[in-house]
């Protein structure tokens, strides 16, 4: 069935109320009510209609199964590799742990806990200012700062001669990957529908699993390719310098191709461009705000869900610092080589993978993410409950519990989701995303 739109530069963002004639069909009209925006204070989206004032845009089933495509194929990519990054660059510190990097930098008693910290610290400190930075300047140029600046200072812990180095640059890793997550949130909610959101957030968070798989081949090649032929630097300082070069050269890839919205994207037609912004008028959420709104910020300090949602992530992501900064470590308790840990911990990520996409596509169809999520939760819980359980002698038990822990992400990512697909109002969501990763950080400190 054909969908005929006529073109206004009256679009939304919740003030004022204006009567609009939808065509569907066979000339049926149907009167729609759509909320629109003082024009000098609108969403993003007004910008794309103008000029097309009385314009009429075709959306048939076709045409919008063939821009999805094209979305898909333009978007998604750039999303999971620099979130599957993201995961790797903040977890090499795990494969270094065993690589030398604690005697090299003559780390003692709680120090190397406290670096895993103080990723998380400074995360925590930058995470509001950011969401901030994210909704006043443009989404995908502060993005790509901040992608290429993590990249750099990842490059800097290979030349950390002590403690005191290592902390600073842990601290402003954490500074530049505060924006990582609430910007993919908010690019998903801006190309997709409602629908749609679950299985794309899925599919790019999924990347952390496949971060963790190239990481380990990685980090187990250098290790051992250095043993063997007597590198001159440390095997851990490659491993870092090689991450952070790759990361900041993704970095200026995604500066160049990634469109701050539909308006600046320049794999899409004109004519789709408008398109891609009326597809998604049903999640009246609009494409972005630079204003900031108190009364949103209001809302969003106010709305129970708010806190729903920090809290959910505070207890949830209590396990996620121990695992991630020491799953390495863990491998190695188990009774396996540090070179042995490097490879056994690839695994992990194929059950992460697996975990976020399938679970992902099921909430996009059947609904009920919250519950997918808690399944997720359930599994990486049975898996704690092996490693602390069974006999110390039982390696191969253990390591089946390490690998099921690695499911727990999907509550975290089902709940981004809904934040993603439920918040309106850039303001207001911008808040609740930093209120959701402050008590991210909260939990992985704890």
């Amino acid at each position: 069935m054909e969908k005929t739109h006529v073109a206004s530069s009256e679009d939304p963002e919740k003030v004022a109320e204006l009567s609009r004639n939808t065509t569907y069909g066979e000339g049926e009209n149907k009167n729609t009510l759509f909320i629109h925006a003082d024009p000098n204070d609108g969403d993003e989206a007004l910008k794309a209609f103008a000029g097309h004032e009385g314009d009429v845009i075709v959306m048939t089933p076709e045409a919008e199964k063939k821009l999805l495509r094209k979305i898909d194929l333009n978007i998604m990519p750039m999303l999971c590799v620099v979130y599957g990054l993201n995961y790797l660059d903040k977890t090499t510190l795990s494969y270094a742990s065993i690589m030398g990097l604690q005697k090299d930098i003559h780390l003692k008693g709680t120090n190397y806990q406290w670096l895993g910290s103080m990723f998380y610290i400074g995360y925590l400190a930058w995470e509001y200012p950011t969401n901030r930075l994210l909704q006043r300047l443009p989404l995908a140029k502060w993005s790509s700062f901040n992608i290429i600046m993590w990249g750099l200072t990842l490059c800097c812990m290979a030349a950390t001669k002590n403690f005191a180095g290592a902390v600073a640059v842990r601290f402003f890793l954490g500074v530049f990957e505060a924006a990582v997550t609430p910007g993919f949130a908010l690019f998903t909610s801006q190309w997709y529908t409602r629908k749609e959101q679950g299985t794309r957030t899925g599919i790019w968070f999924s990347f952390n699993g496949f971060a963790q798989i190239f990481g380990g081949l990685v980090a187990y090649g250098i290790s051992t390719g250095s043993k063997k032929h007597h590198w001159s630097i440390e095997s851990w300082k490659v491993v870092f310098l090689l991450i952070g070069l790759l990361t900041a050269v993704v970095g200026c890839i995604f500066l160049y191709f990634m469109p701050d919205n539909q308006l600046n994207a320049r794999f899409l037609t004109p004519e789709e461009r408008i398109m891609a912004i009326e597809r998604i008028r049903k999640n009246q959420q609009g494409v972005g705000n630079k204003h900031f709104k108190m009364y949103q910020l209001k809302e969003a300090l106010l709305d129970p869900m708010s806190w729903a949602f920090f809290l959910l992530a505070l207890i949830a992501d209590i396990p996620n610092g121990g695992i991630s900064n020491f799953f390495s470590q863990l491998i190695v308790s188990f009774g396996y080589t540090p070179d042995q840990s490097l490879l056994y911990g690839a695994p992990g990520g194929a059950v992460e993978v697996v975990f976020l996409i399938v679970c992902g596509y099921l909430g996009d169809r059947y609904g009920n993410r919250i519950i997918l999520g808690m399944t997720g939760m359930a599994t990486s819980m049975l898996g704690m409950l092996l490693i602390v359980c069974l006999p110390l002698a039982n390696s191969k038990g253990r390591l089946a519990g390490y690998y099921l822990t690695q499911s727990s992400p999907t509550a975290f990512v089902a709940l981004l989701s809904l934040l993603s697909s439920n918040v309106a109002g850039y303001t207001k969501k911008t808040t609740v995303a930093a209120m959701y990763l402050i008590g991210y950080c909260v939990g992985n400190i704890m």
